[in-house]
């Protein structure tokens, strides 16, 4: 976007706020809790004014205010099993980063504990130099940290069989966004020596499961990194710890955690994640093999599934846009079904296959409504319908819906998956 579409947004965006919040004040200040303490007691002070607050907190390690309890990742019902995750609750968060205690999991075989002053990193395969790396020698690298969106490639798989689901984070909970913190993968690469004949590697995890995926050299020496830290910490044990591929853009299971090796060869291993597993089922049984990256996505966290309106008036709607094939152009959101549609504001940074807040003013009237918003990335794409993703990938269908997503707003307020 060039800084005169920024600026004609920006005033599009300012224009429709000052005409929905003609009537704000006459709205909310009328149900406000200024309105109803203009009494004796408008300035009386608060008891937790009136003592000694807590020291140092306990554990040391900081934790949430406990009003902030239920703002958690869901956890999978019944009981976990080794073949699970948990979910971000994106309805809850604010900005574009993800805390690094409500990024969402997906194991195979459980979590390893793996000491750190024990764990290598072995290349091999087509390189002139086979190598074992230590996590010493890889932190001694040069390093650099990118923002960067991370998304399961089942995440939202459920509602292309119309699945009952009625929240954010149980709809689309398997995406986070992070600044992820590594050493450059071609810079490893080039020590070993790649040899010109090395056209695919192969990554495998040091869990239980043994994760392993094929990926392109083209990936691997474009923007791949060998990640250590987190959102400004040494990854969380969930998380890879205490070394993980990170593929921007590219459907999570790819990304492996505790990496332990690599292999270059000259063509893809046919690995089970990438043969039963992770592949697009056509209608005549055939499985289309290696999408991988996430194609252009966004959702309406607020208000969102499970959320109920108070009263008539002016509210923001927000959400996430995002695309593992480049930036956020555009998102536009529309308030009566897709009938017509409305550009948002992005807000800064917009980043390349990184998460994008939008924003947009909209005036409730107390009548029936349902929400849904669209992205466009910088290749061109536009977000899809249902019905356009269905018939373009089949009925069979189960990974990578980036379909738009609707949300019903009943006229007493009350918000429910539109599906």
């Amino acid at each position: 976007m060039s800084k005169r579409d920024k600026l004609s947004n920006r005033r599009l965006f300012l224009k429709s706020s000052l005409v929905a919040g003609a009537s704000i004040n006459g709205v909310i200040s009328a149900n406000s809790a200024f309105a109803k303490n203009q009494g004796d007691g408008f300035l009386e002070v608060d008891p937790w004014t009136k003592t000694q607050g807590s020291t140092f907190v306990n554990p040391p390690y900081g934790l949430p205010s406990k009003y902030e309890k239920n703002v958690v990742r869901l956890l999978p019902s019944p009981a976990p099993t080794f073949l699970t995750g948990s979910r971000t609750p994106l309805q809850s968060l604010h900005g574009i980063i993800t805390p690094n205690g409500l990024v969402f999991e997906r194991h195979h075989a459980g979590v390893p504990d793996i000491n750190p002053d024990l764990h290598k990193l072995v290349i091999h395969g087509l390189v002139d130099r086979p190598m074992v790396f230590s996590m010493e020698d890889i932190v001694r690298f040069p390093s650099e940290s990118r923002i960067n969106f991370l998304e399961c490639s089942g995440n939202s798989a459920a509602e292309l069989k119309k699945a009952s689901n009625q929240t954010v984070q149980q709809i689309h909970g398997l995406l986070s966004c992070c600044e992820w913190t590594g050493v450059r993968l071609s810079t490893i690469l080039q020590e070993c020596g790649v040899q010109p004949s090395a056209k695919w590697a192969l990554a495998e995890g040091a869990d239980g499961a043994a994760m392993t995926r094929s990926i392109p050299m083209s990936k691997m020496m474009d923007d791949a990194l060998l990640v250590y830290a987190q959102n400004g910490e040494m990854l969380r044990a969930e998380q890879g710890y205490p070394l993980r591929l990170f593929l921007p853009g590219y459907e999570g299971n790819m990304s492996i955690k505790w990496l332990r090796r690599i292999k270059l060869g000259t063509e893809p291993w046919q690995t089970r994640e990438e043969t039963s597993a992770y592949t697009d089922l056509r209608a005549d049984g055939k499985a289309l093999q290696f999408t991988f990256a996430m194609e252009v996505k966004s959702v309406i966290t607020q208000p969102s599934g499970m959320m109920k309106l108070k009263s008539k008036g002016f509210y923001e709607i927000s959400g996430f846009a995002w695309s593992g094939n480049g930036k956020i152009r555009r998102v536009e959101v529309s308030t009566d079904g897709g009938k017509s549609w409305s550009e948002a504001v992005l807000q800064e940074p917009v980043i390349d296959k990184s998460l994008v807040r939008f924003r947009f003013p909209w005036m409730w009237d107390g009548a029936p409504a349902t929400l849904m918003s669209r992205a466009v990335d910088s290749s061109g794409e536009v977000q899809p319908t249902m019905d356009a993703v269905i018939k373009a990938k089949s009925a069979n269908t189960f990974y990578h819906n980036n379909a738009i997503q609707p949300w019903r707003v009943a006229a007493n307020g009350e918000v429910t998956n539109g599906r």
